[in-house]
C-alpha cells in the first residue's frame, strides 16, 4: 500500500531551492545585462549620430566657421564659391525662426486642446465612452505625415485662406500676426504649417496628459467632490496641479516632435528660403524642410555640407529643449512635493 503522506528528504528539498535560486539569479543577471546594453544602445545611437553629422559638415564648417551660418538670413548656393574669402551664403537665420515660429504656433493650439481632451476623456465623459474616445485620439498619430500634407494642401489651405485674408485686412499693420510685411495670403504660411503640427502633436501630448490624469489621487477627488466643490473646481483643485509636471513633460515631448517634422510642413509653408518672413501669414521654410527639399539637388560648392550643417544644429536645438524641459519638469516636482 502506498504511503501518501510520505514527503521528500529534507536535502532534496534543499537542493530544488538553491537551483531555483540560481535560475532567478541567473535570470536576473540576464535582465540586468540586457538593460545596461539597451541604455548603452541608445547613447550610442545618439553618440554615433552626433559624430556622423559632425564629420560631413566639417569641411563647410571649417570653411565658413560655425557661428557663421547663424549671423545671416540669406541663403544662396548659387553665390558659393571654393575661395575661402567668401562670405558665407548659407545663413539659416530664416530656418531657425521657421521651425520656432512654426513649432509655438502648433503648441499654443495643441496644448490646451489636449489638456481639454484629456480631462474629457478620464474625468468628464461616460465610462462607456471613454475608451472609444482615447482610440480614435490615439489613431490621429497613426496617420502618415504625408497624408497630413495632402489634407493641409487639399483642405486646410482653402479653409484658412479666407480667415487669413481677413486677418490681413483688419490686422495688417500688426508685426507678426497680419500681413503688411508677407504680401498676399495664399494659404501656405507659417500658420498653415503650425496648425498641421497642432494635429499632429496633439495625440502625443493627450495620451501622456491622459495617463498623468488617472494617476491623479481619488481621495483627493472625492473629498472635493464632498465638500461641494463643482467638477470643474474639483479638477482645478485636485488633478491640474498634481499633474504640472505631466503636463509640461508631455508638452517638451510634443515640442520635440513639432521641431523634426519634415514632410507635412514642407507641403504647406511654402518653402521661402530667401529671408525671414516676418508675419505667420507668409511663406517661409524651416530647417527640416530645407534639408528635403535640397539635398538631392546640392551640387553647389559646401551645398551638400551645409545641410548637414542645418542638421547639426538641429539636432542640438532638439537636445536643449529637451534638457530645458527635463529641468523643468523636475523643479515642477519639487514645487509640488
Amino acid at each position: 500500500m502506498l504511503d501518501t503522506n510520505h514527503s521528500p528528504p529534507r536535502e532534496s528539498v534543499s537542493q530544488l531551492l538553491v537551483a531555483r535560486r540560481s535560475r532567478w539569479r541567473s535570470a536576473d543577471t540576464l535582465f540586468a545585462v540586457f538593460m545596461r546594453a539597451v541604455g548603452v544602445l541608445v547613447i550610442a545611437v545618439l553618440v554615433g549620430t552626433a559624430v556622423f553629422l559632425i564629420v560631413d559638415s566639417w569641411p563647410a564648417i571649417m570653411h565658413y566657421g560655425p557661428l557663421s551660418y547663424l549671423m545671416s538670413d540669406r541663403w544662396a548656393p548659387s553665390e558659393a564659391t571654393s575661395a575661402s574669402s567668401n562670405p558665407n551664403p548659407y545663413g539659416i537665420l530664416q530656418f531657425v525662426y521657421g521651425s520656432i515660429v512654426t513649432s509655438v504656433i502648433g503648441m499654443l493650439i495643441a496644448v490646451p486642446v489636449s489638456i481639454a481632451v484629456a480631462l474629457y476623456i478620464t474625468d468628464v465623459a461616460p465610462k462607456w465612452l471613454q475608451r472609444p474616445l482615447s482610440y480614435l485620439v490615439d489613431l490621429l498619430a497613426a496617420i502618415p505625415s504625408v497624408v497630413y500634407g495632402f489634407w493641409g494642401i487639399f483642405a486646410l489651405v482653402p479653409a484658412l485662406q479666407p480667415i487669413g485674408a481677413a486677418v490681413g485686412n483688419t490686422l495688417g499693420h500688426i508685426p507678426v500676426v497680419g500681413i503688411a510685411f508677407a504680401g498676399p495670403f495664399f494659404g501656405v504660411s507659417y500658420l498653415t504649417a503650425g496648425v498641421i503640427l497642432a494635429i499632429m502633436v496633439l495625440p502625443i501630448i493627450t495620451a501622456i496628459v491622459r495617463e498623468v490624469f488617472s494617476l491623479a489621487p481619488v481621495a483627493e477627488k472625492e473629498a472635493a467632490s464632498a465638500l461641494g466643490a463643482t467638477r470643474w473646481e474639483m479638477l482645478r483643485m485636485a488633478v491640474l496641479p498634481r499633474s504640472r509636471s505631466g503636463i509640461i513633460g508631455a508638452s517638451i515631448l510634443g515640442l520635440g516632435r513639432a521641431l523634426g517634422e519634415t514632410i507635412a510642413v514642407t507641403m504647406v509653408i511654402g518653402n521661402n528660403v530667401l529671408a525671414i518672413t516676418a508675419s505667420i501669414l507668409g511663406q517661409g521654410a524651416t530647417m527640416p524642410s530645407v534639408i528635403a527639399n535640397e539635398f538631392t539637388e546640392a551640387n553647389q560648392p559646401f551645398h551638400l555640407q551645409s545641410l548637414f550643417v542645418v542638421a547639426l544644429w538641429l539636432m542640438a536645438f532638439a537636445l536643449v529643449v529637451n534638457v530645458i524641459g527635463k529641468l523643468i519638469v523636475r523643479r515642477s516636482g519639487e514645487d509640488i512635493a
